[in-house]
């Protein structure tokens, strides 16, 4: 096979696959990503174990809060997850309707349709937009919301590399989610970040995440990136792949009593 006819077929691989849901699986030896030391998901099963009303923010398919709830003897006696994308919530429903799920479709920049003091345990892991204080609203006194975020800076090479250098926005940083937690009335009892490699080895695999992470590129498209696409896809034959990096923190705050 030529080097154009890869190309051309790598390319097809990575815009055919579908996008719904939030699971990776698809990207198994042709990407990898890091994963912070502190295991998210092990950390949550051990609170929502000692828990009796949980809200997941943004479960995307709710294919990582059910991988969580499997692994918990008992379940809370009240589970709530919310998602914003349509096709998702189909998604959302199917993985996690076995363990008594609520499902409310609700847009990420929205507030929380739940009365005051509604949950003892909220968690979001990679949301979009944390609204601080409805999150505060909803929470009971001492409960605590635990979540894992997305930082500043996160996939800037892959971002520059197909669009040419973009500025830095501050939005993710934590210093400005410590600062909006605390504003809304809650105490940070824990606050960690790291910063992880992330490595694509082959063109298809940088495709398929560009249309599954839209915000990565937020215009993106085959034919409007394609000599940009091209020069990466020699730039991973030449060297086998394409290095980028993620930033992720963790943060859990609690509601004063």
């Amino acid at each position: 096979m030529s080097t154009s006819e890869r190309f051309e077929q790598l390319l097809e691989e990575g815009n055919s696959e579908p996008t719904g849901g939030w699971d990776f699986s698809w990207f198994d030896g042709r990407a990898t990503e890091a994963r912070p030391s502190w295991g998210y998901s092990h950390a949550l099963r051990g609170r929502i174990a000692n828990t009796n009303a949980v809200f997941d923010i943004q479960t995307g398919g709710g294919e990582r809060f059910a991988e969580v709830l499997s692994q918990i003897d008992a379940v809370p006696e009240r589970i709530v997850a919310s998602e914003s994308w349509s096709p998702n919530v189909a998604i959302a429903q199917h993985n996690l309707e076995r363990y008594g799920t609520s499902i409310v479709e609700i847009p990420d920049d929205a507030d929380l349709p739940f009365p005051d003091n509604t949950f003892n345990l909220i968690c979001s892991r990679h949301p979009t937009i944390t609204l601080w204080k409805q999150i505060a609203r909803v929470l009971q006194p001492e409960g605590t919301y635990f979540s894992q975020q997305v930082g500043v800076g996160t996939n800037s090479e892959l971002t520059n590399f197909v669009m040419g250098p973009q500025p830095t926005s501050d939005v993710r940083s934590t210093q400005r989610a410590v600062a909006s937690a605390t504003s809304a009335g809650l105490d940070i009892i824990d606050l960690r970040e790291e910063s992880l490699p992330i490595r694509f080895f082959d063109i298809g695999a940088v495709v398929y995440f560009l249309r599954k992470v839209i915000w990565t590129v937020p215009d993106f498209s085959v034919d409007a990136y394609r000599t940009r696409l091209l020069e990466m896809h020699e730039h991973i034959e030449r060297t086998g792949s394409f290095q980028s990096h993620s930033t992720r923190f963790l943060i859990e705050a609690k509601k004063p009593a």
